[in-house]
């Protein structure tokens, strides 16, 4: 992809000042806009090329988007962009943010898993009440976790779970050796479930995954099991899983949820054994510096006339 002639205005528009990316390309500018406040105004959009939406992007970025007749390339902050497919212009160039939110998401599961595993709740409910409660509780020690979705996140998951001395089973779209082993393809899902102890969902929602854990896979689980999600919350059917939640057949430690937010009142929040967190695994002290390296990264790349990294939308051109 080669970069257009130089034009009057912001070429750039970026929710991150360009002295906090330690300046920009010779002879480039940017309009700065971080999704509050007032946007920038109208003639000043003509000549954007390289727009870095926001983070947590509003209805008001979005609307943005048709009203940048020169835009060549959306950059995202987030590693899913299934809520930013939809509104991406013809011939624009969409790219994620692989390479930013990998080690704080994978942090989460963990901290999920662990928590849920050795109750940590029940723990913090006794200590509320001044009650000391002893017991023996599970260990992640010896169990098998299932991996399902081994992309970047579910890898940096396997990475940190590793010292823990637990099997890890990997499962992804297709089959192929990955350095810590094989990971085994979706087709083969329903044999892998009955030898899990816990699954942690790392997955993109595609139409392909949209749904993909329902009652059907969910009964295949080990009595006892625990379901972890940090991918996406419609991956999981919600009624499927809130009847084996109020059985005490399976328990899950989730940090999305279908719908979500979760609004008050919604039987998630009072199933038994279950662990729900506000979708806060990638936001973390580990962002910004992260993001402000791939935005500096890509910028550096298009003035150059170099190809971006992570395209997920190949734009025409």
């Amino acid at each position: 992809m080669s970069a257009a002639k130089p034009s009057a205005g912001p070429r750039l528009l970026l929710p991150f000042t360009p002295a906090e990316l330690g300046g920009l390309p010779e002879g480039w500018s940017a309009a700065v806009w971080d999704g509050t406040g007032e946007e920038p105004a109208g003639p000043r959009l003509a000549a954007v090329e390289f727009f870095v939406i926001p983070y947590t992007f509003t209805r008001t970025a979005l609307d943005l988007l048709p009203r940048l007749p020169g835009l060549r390339v959306l950059q995202s902050l987030s590693i899913g962009v299934d809520d930013l497919l939809p509104h991406v212009p013809p011939g624009v160039t969409l790219c994620n943010a692989t390479g930013v939110h990998e080690a704080s998401t994978a942090e989460h599961a963990v901290t999920l898993l662990l928590a849920a595993l050795r109750r940590i709740p029940d723990l913090v409910r006794a200590q509320q009440a001044q009650q000391w409660v002893t017991g023996f509780r599970p260990a992640l020690a010896d169990r098998t976790v299932l991996l399902l979705g081994y992309g970047a996140i579910g890898a940096a998951v396997e990475a940190r779970i590793a010292p823990f001395e637990c099997r890890v089973l990997r499962v992804a779209r297709t089959e192929r050796q990955s350095p810590r082993g094989p990971v085994q393809p979706l087709g083969r899902l329903p044999l892998l479930l009955p030898q899990a102890d816990a699954v942690v969902l790392t997955l993109p929602l595609t139409a392909e995954t949209r749904g993909l854990v329902d009652a059907a896979v969910l009964a295949r689980l080990k009595d006892g099991a625990l379901v972890v999600n940090v991918g996406r919350g419609a991956v999981v059917d919600t009624d499927a899983l809130l009847a084996e939640l109020r059985s005490g057949r399976l328990a899950a430690a989730l940090d999305v949820t279908d719908p979500e937010p979760l609004p008050p009142g919604h039987p998630l929040w009072t199933a038994p054994n279950t662990l729900i967190s506000p979708h806060a695994a990638a936001t973390t002290s580990a962002f910004r510096p992260r993001a402000l390296a791939l935005v500096r990264a890509q910028v550096s790349r298009y003035a150059a006339g170099d190809p971006p990294a992570n395209v997920i939308v190949t734009g025409a051109g």
